[in-house]
């Protein structure tokens, strides 16, 4: 079958805190092709590691990150939100890809600038909505992009235009081998996000898709590599999901 790149979920959220050192060397550790980060900017423009708009639910600071410097977010959270500069480091021989939660074109000037400064443009990938795409796309001509699509519609071919995604990226329930075969025709690739049983792993599979995003990438790495056998390559078409 053909090769399906496994993306680990902001690393391996249920054995170490989302977006931190520990769990993305967890999710490379237990067989993630890429690891999948969230990146927001301080008050300072210092691009971390965090998905959230406040520290509240990981470090229970009630605090929103734009209005602290990346020195008071240290403080707070006992240096536990990297910078995207350490997660590069860390991920050094592996693919990222950069979700902007609430970016602005100037906070996607500021990552995408670390991102080049780090020397990981060519490892590096970005996925979220279109306007935060169009800024990627202006900020740099050559990013990769996945572009995160919510609906069945396609998108319109002025925006593919526009954002020269290589990837469109569904919610897991939206992908069915009806829609995997329509982007495949338009020259795109497909990612679904995030697939956390091992029967939506195996629907996925059989509907063809390029690229998994899961919390569980120990549990992705089994189902792909049971697949991967002449017995376990699935044989029945995937339940079309609305």
């Amino acid at each position: 079958m053909p090769t399906v790149t496994a993306v680990g979920h902001r690393g391996d959220p249920y054995l170490a805190r989302e977006n931190t050192l520990p769990s993305l060397r967890s999710a490379v550790a237990r067989g993630a092709d890429a690891v999948e980060i969230d990146v927001r900017v301080t008050r300072d423009h210092v691009p971390v590691l965090l998905h959230d708009a406040t520290l509240k639910r990981l470090w229970n600071h009630d605090r929103r990150l734009k209005d602290l410097t990346y020195t008071e977010v240290a403080r707070l959270t006992g240096q536990g939100v990297p910078t995207l500069d350490e997660a590069l480091r860390t991920l050094s021989d592996h693919r990222v890809m950069i979700d902007l939660p609430g970016a602005t074109p100037e906070s996607v000037r500021t990552v995408v600038g670390a991102v080049g400064e780090g020397g990981a443009g060519d490892r590096v990938y970005y996925c979220a909505g279109p306007a935060t795409m169009l800024a990627v796309r202006t900020a740099d001509p050559s990013a990769e992009i996945a572009l995160t699509w919510t609906s069945l519609a396609p998108p319109r071919p002025v925006l593919l235009a526009a954002v020269r995604p290589r990837t469109l990226n569904y919610r897991f329930g939206l992908v069915s081998r009806g829609l995997v075969d329509r982007v495949h025709r338009d020259g795109l690739l497909v990612s679904a996000w995030t697939a956390d049983t091992r029967h939506t792993m195996r629907r996925l599979l059989a509907a063809g898709i390029d690229s998994i995003t899961s919390n569980r990438i120990g549990t992705l790495r089994s189902v792909l590599s049971s697949a991967a056998t002449p017995e376990g390559v699935p044989n029945s078409p995937p339940a079309t999901t609305t």
